[in-house]
């Protein structure tokens, strides 16, 4: 017996459940966005989920299959593209998403770019070179959303991309301790230098919370850039982003709260105060920072 074909509503309520199981935060947000586009927002977030999940979670296999896996996926991302369908139960809907808004190609090549950097991965010796990584990893899929959310001036690009750097930087400090696991540490080496600290010891002291404090710092300034950019949102674009800003930042909270402690505690944000924040903005377009 054949399998029935993918419809496009299966594969958008495909995304939209990796969506809901991954990237809770970002789900929840998009739910100030109007219901004609939120499928559109999910399905770019699957497409950067189903790349990271080859990188990071096919258990044992050796960097050389993750690399090979994560060009076939690229290959037929880019081919399916072209041809205008996928019969991928997850690229049918990225596919559709990316056509309908003309979404620049260069935006997923740039992702996967990022993404294979992963698979040999030797750490940042400064902040620019951290961006750099950022910049595919993140700043670019902000890039992505903006046909989505309309911005009323092109002013708003490097706004959006500091957005993606604050939200990608965010997820660094709060994650150091999973990260270590995998032998990867997304803070620059000039910084580890600056306060004498080695993430690997695994030690919250002064010196430890000394280079924390300085690394929220530079991510809130990056919300801060972002906010110029959320400003020239139509409205209910607006409210979705403002929503995602204001659940990411509080990350950040959560960690000072937790005394700066990234290895033995994992700093959330519950989900009953998501859906708040985001019923909040939803209805009067403001929430609490």
């Amino acid at each position: 017996m054949t399998s029935s074909p993918v419809t496009f509503k299966g594969s958008y309520q495909r995304c939209q459940a990796m969506a809901r199981r991954h990237g809770t935060t970002y789900y929840w947000a998009t739910f100030a966005l109007p219901r004609l586009v939120r499928h559109h927002v999910w399905a770019l977030y699957a497409f950067c989920r189903y790349a990271d999940d080859i990188v990071d979670d096919l258990g044992p296999a050796s960097s050389t299959v993750r690399r090979d896996a994560l060009g076939a996926f690229g290959e037929q991302f880019f081919a399916e593209l072209s041809r205008g369908r996928s019969d991928d139960p997850v690229l049918k809907a990225v596919v559709h998403t990316v056509r309908a808004f003309a979404i620049d190609a260069e935006c997923f090549q740039r992702f996967l770019r990022s993404m294979e950097t992963d698979l040999s991965f030797s750490g940042f010796d400064t902040w620019d070179d951290l961006l750099r990584y950022m910049d595919g990893s993140a700043a670019v899929v902000g890039e992505m959303m903006l046909p989505i959310l309309e911005p009323a001036s092109e002013h708003a690009f490097p706004h959006a991309r500091d957005l993606g750097f604050a939200f990608q930087l965010t997820n660094f400090l709060r994650d150091i301790g999973e990260d270590l696991t995998r032998h990867r540490i997304y803070l620059p080496r000039e910084d580890l230098d600056r306060f004498g600290v080695d993430p690997t010891a695994r030690i919250v002291d002064d010196r430890w919370r000394a280079l924390m404090n300085f690394e929220i710092d530079r991510c809130r300034r990056l919300y801060a850039s972002a906010d110029l950019g959320i400003a020239q949102l139509p409205t209910r674009s607006a409210r979705c982003v403002s929503a995602a800003r204001i659940l990411y930042a509080r990350i950040l909270d959560e960690i000072e709260s937790n005394g700066y402690d990234v290895f033995t505690r994992r700093a959330r944000v519950a989900t009953w105060r998501k859906v708040a924040v985001v019923g909040r903005v939803s209805i009067t377009g403001r929430a609490s920072r």
